[in-house]
């Protein structure tokens, strides 16, 4: 009778991947697989919840690479290297769709499905998240209230502090064009960078005068890279809203949030306002 153990017994050609390692695979090294599949800790019986658990962990991760490509767009920009932050922008647009994706397994929640492990969220919201904060900030929208939440958490609370006095991605932009050439007033390069970005129509006019102009221009490129990017957010609002108005009518949110109330609210905003306004003037 053989010694050799089952798996040993069975002859390996040279096509055949490498399967005996000292430790872990290669692949968990990296990827980190057994820490990411045993993160899930449902605290209701409800079978649903599971699903629920994983997707908003998937969006976290969505968000964390999101804010990366921007940061990076961001940086390169400050360095007027023009096709680093395209090339980001551009992945995040893929990025986005994917996020805005995981939305699909809550999409078609009854509410008497979401009840059934809603308890379980107790106090929490997706509006208290960190990493989505951060990716609103990079897209002008800040509040120094929203650090609030995560006065607990003395890195997140760091991470966003910094995020907050931090130009956004919008900033840099706007930056960009001056150093191009454009008249982007002095008033919008010089602006508190910690407060909400507001629209300014002397922004629509040099951006209705980008598109007036040469429709090959990088100039142009550069707005319709951010234009994706902020189709994509709408979209991801609108998806949330609709999502939520299915799986809980006009109920109070999770976390003391006017839930669809206040979704609507945010679903009305758009991002980089003046690359949108300033169509109607081409």
């Amino acid at each position: 009778m053989s010694s050799q153990p089952p798996e040993a017994a069975a002859e390996v050609g040279p096509e055949d991947p490498n399967l005996d390692f000292a430790g872990t695979t290669p692949y968990e090294d990296y990827v980190k697989a057994d820490v990411l599949t045993h993160l899930q800790n449902p605290l209701s019986d409800d079978p649903g919840e599971m699903a629920f658990l994983v997707t908003t962990q998937v969006m976290e991760l969505w968000f964390t690479v999101i804010v990366h490509e921007w940061h990076t767009a961001a940086q390169a920009l400050r360095e007027d290297d023009l096709r680093t932050a395209l090339a980001a922008l551009k992945r995040s647009t893929y990025e986005l769709v994917s996020l805005n994706a995981s939305w699909e397994p809550l999409a078609h929640l009854t509410p008497a499905q979401f009840n059934s492990y809603r308890g379980a969220l107790g106090e929490g919201s997706g509006f208290q998240s960190a990493m989505y904060r951060r990716m609103e900030f990079l897209l002008g929208e800040k509040s120094a209230s929203m650090l609030v939440p995560h006065r607990g958490a003395p890195r997140a609370h760091a991470e966003l502090e910094k995020a907050l006095h931090e130009p956004s991605l919008y900033d840099e932009v706007l930056r960009y064009l001056a150093r191009r050439g454009e008249a982007v007033p002095e008033s919008v390069l010089t602006r508190d960078v910690s407060q909400r970005y507001e629209s300014d129509p002397r922004v629509e006019e040099v951006w209705a005068r980008i598109y007036a102009g040469d429709p090959d221009s990088d100039l142009v490129r550069l707005g319709e890279a951010l234009t994706e990017v902020a189709e994509l957010v709408w979209r991801w609002r609108n998806d949330h809203l609709v999502a939520t108005r299915r799986a809980m009518g006009s109920k109070q949110g999770t976390g003391g949030s006017a839930g669809v109330a206040w979704l609507e609210k945010r679903a009305r905003k758009n991002v980089f306002p003046e690359l949108w306004t300033a169509r109607s003037h081409v």
